[in-house]
Formats: structure tokens, C-alpha cells, sequence
């Protein structure tokens, strides 16, 4: 355990690790599982996530979320719930960083689009991608396709928000059941702690970080959160304790007093439901019969009212809309050209104009799924739009 007070005795350790698919000497100076961090750190992938929407376009401001810094501030909102339970923290951390990296771009507009694109040849789902990423995709080593992270890492990337094994039969978790079939995950059980701390932090982090980028962007005021649950007490106790700062200076103390209220909530249960369910190990917490690291049932009540507030006056918002629009039109135009004319597609690429069909729109969807939101408008215009000043 790095940097961690006793292990709980349910937590997961590297020594117990059930290793790589591929074999490898341990390192001397990082746990298996802080290598597996530096290795998604490092990838190609995680680097893209700077220009991927969150909810904004990544070029329309400087100051909102994009991915990359949304995985940031989840990674240390789940290290923070695991040194607090006594778990992992570098495991938790992985997995939190981890956790988007095959979001396409432009966001779930983005996923939107390629879902309805590939419905002919297995659909899209961002969690099987970013598996398929980490398992195949990136190609930076010698020895193997991936990054060859170890099973507790793979099993939380995948499984982090429950058992999957009744999605297998669904054509865009194909990728999932091949690969089970060759290194059994455990599918059907829960996670560990550290991956459901992770996907708790994920809840943590967009929730209270929509609210701020919402408020900044203009599409609702402070005022306008005053009787939503949770974010409006909050901000009456802020405004309370500190009567002469300016709505900056409230929006910014609400937000981050909120996240450690939804974090002691998460820590007070879940601390009741491993003394309630009697978890005493690893093993426990994967056939454990729910989720362990949970909101409390006021919290979860309270969410739902924060959540619904957010998709009325933010991610339905005509601003977000017409962005969304934009965005669909932009990648189904890209999808339908690369299919019909795979001759146009990057030299790397050039194998999706032989085969199958099928073989050429994965090709394609996996091009498209990895592309930033600025390279995504970059080279829709440099297909679209014929630029006489072009140099080639």
C-alpha cells in the first residue's frame, strides 16, 4: 500500500494481484498497480481527453471541464475515499483515470452519434472502448498490443458500475466476451471497493463541477439553485458564514463544501453497509449482493432533484443543443464518407478499405472515437470544405 494507513482487510493489494495477462518483472520502485497509473498516464489516450467535451465544446472556454481534467479531480476524489477507507489508493486512482478514455469526442452527443452509426455492425458503447483501448488500441510496446494492466485494473475499468455479464449478449459488448473467454474478469460480480469508489467519485466530481460550469456559463444563477436540495443549503450556509465575498467567491466555497458533503455521506454509508453485509474480504465485496460504496438513501433523493434540475436547465439547454447538433452532424458526415471512400482515411488506417464491412466500420468508428473535438471540426473541414490556399 502506498502512502496508506493499515490495509482493510477487504482492501485489494499488489502483492495479491492476479497479475497480466502477459507476464512482466516487477518493477523496483512502483506497486503493480501504480505502474498500471503511469501506463494509462502515459498513453496516447489520456493526452486526447484535454480537447474531449465534458459538457462544453473543449474550444468554447478556457475554464470549463474537459475530460482530461474531469478524470483528474475524480482520481482524487476516489483517492481520497480509499486512504480513508483503508484500501488502495493507487488502485482507486487508476481506475479513476481511466475510467473516459474511450469517450469520443463532443461527449455523449458524440456516443449518440456513433451508437446510431454502428447499429449494422455492433453499436458503440464508451466503456467497451475504453476496455478495448487499454486492451488493444494503444500501441506503444514491443510485446503486445494495450497497455497490459493487471486484472484488478481491467475488471475495474469494465465492472466499475456493477457486473455486466447480463450486457455480454449485447453486440457492442462483444469485445468483452471475447476477451472474458481468454482471462476470466469475474463478470458477474461486483467490483472492488477501490473501482466502486471510483465510479462514486465520478458522480462527486460532474455533479458538483456542472453545477459550476453551468453557473459560469450563464445558463442559470446562484439564485436559481436556492431551493434545489443539497447545493441550496449550502449555498445559504456560505452566504451565512461569508456575507461580504462576491458570487464568484460563494459559487467556488459552495461547490467545494458540497463535494465533502456528498463525501462524508458516502463514507458514513458505505462504512454501514461493510459492517451490515459483514464484508471481510476481497471476496466478500464481489459477491456481495449490491454495490457497497453507496449515497445514502436522503443523498441519492436529493441528486435526483440536483440532476433533474441540471438536464432541464443545462444539458437540454438551446445553447448545449445546438452544439450537440453540430456535433452529431459533424461525425455522421465524417462516418458516411470514410465508409464510402475508406481511400481517404490516414495512411494508419488504410487497412479499414480491406475486408469485411463490418471490420471497415470499426476501423472507422475506433478513427472517429479517438479524435479530439478540435481535430474532429479540423478534419470534417479539411473533408468538406476545399481550401484553395491547401497545402499539402
Amino acid at each position: 500500500m502506498s502512502h496508506n494507513r493499515l490495509p482493510s482487510p477487504y482492501a485489494e493489494t499488489p502483492e495479491a494481484s492476479r497479475g497480466r495477462l502477459i507476464p512482466e518483472t516487477p518493477s523496483r520502485t512502483r506497486s503493480a498497480f501504480a505502474r498500471d497509473r503511469d501506463r494509462i498516464i502515459h498513453c496516447t489516450a489520456f493526452r486526447r481527453l484535454k480537447e474531449k467535451t465534458q459538457v462544453f465544446v473543449a474550444h468554447e472556454g478556457d475554464h470549463y471541464r474537459t475530460r482530461l481534467t474531469h478524470s483528474l479531480e475524480v482520481s482524487q476524489i476516489a483517492r481520497s475515499l480509499a486512504h480513508a477507507l483503508g484500501l488502495d489508493q493507487d488502485l482507486a486512482e487508476t481506475i479513476a483515470l481511466a475510467h473516459d478514455l474511450g469517450h469520443p469526442p463532443f461527449g455523449h452527443a458524440g456516443e449518440d452519434e456513433l451508437q446510431a452509426r454502428m447499429v449494422a455492425w455492433g453499436g458503440f458503447d464508451h466503456n467497451v472502448q475504453t476496455f478495448r483501448v487499454v486492451t488493444d488500441l494503444e500501441v506503444r510496446y514491443p510485446a503486445w498490443r494495450g497497455l497490459n494492466l493487471t486484472w484488478e485494473t481491467l475488471e475495474g475499468v469494465i465492472k466499475h458500475n456493477g457486473p455486466v455479464s447480463q450486457r455480454l449478449d449485447d453486440p457492442a459488448w462483444k469485445a468483452i466476451a471475447d476477451y472474458g473467454r481468454g482471462w476470466d474478469l469475474s463478470l458477474d460480480g461486483f467490483a472492488s471497493l477501490e473501482a466502486q469508489c471510483a465510479a462514486i467519485a465520478d458522480d462527486i466530481a460532474y455533479n458538483n463541477h456542472d453545477v459550476d460550469d453551468g453557473v459560469q456559463a450563464g445558463l442559470f444563477t446562484l439564485a436559481d439553485l436556492a431551493d434545489v436540495p443539497l447545493i441550496g443549503p449550502v449555498l445559504h450556509h456560505t452566504r451565512r458564514d461569508w456575507p461580504y465575498v462576491d458570487e464568484r467567491m460563494i459559487r467556488l466555497e459552495a461547490v467545494r463544501r458540497m463535494i465533502g458533503v456528498m463525501v462524508d455521506d458516502v463514507l458514513a454509508e458505505t462504512t454501514r453497509l461493510l459492517a451490515e453485509y459483514r464484508i471481510g474480504s476481497v471476496q466478500d465485496v464481489r459477491t456481495a449482493p449490491r454495490a457497497l460504496v453507496q449515497f445514502s438513501p436522503g443523498m441519492m433523493a436529493d441528486l435526483g432533484v440536483l440532476r433533474r434540475f441540471l438536464y432541464e436547465r443545462m444539458y437540454r439547454h438551446y445553447r448545449v443543443n445546438r452544439t450537440r447538433s453540430q456535433a452529431r452532424r459533424i461525425l455522421a458526415e465524417m462516418f458516411t464518407l470514410f465508409m464510402a471512400e475508406p481511400d481517404v482515411l490516414p495512411t494508419e488506417w488504410a487497412f479499414a478499405a480491406e475486408g469485411p464491412e463490418a471490420r471497415r466500420a470499426r476501423a472507422v468508428c475506433d478513427y472517429i472515437a479517438g479524435m479530439t473535438d478540435r481535430y474532429a471540426i479540423e478534419e470534417h473541414s479539411r473533408l468538406f470544405n476545399l481550401d484553395i490556399g491547401l497545402d499539402l
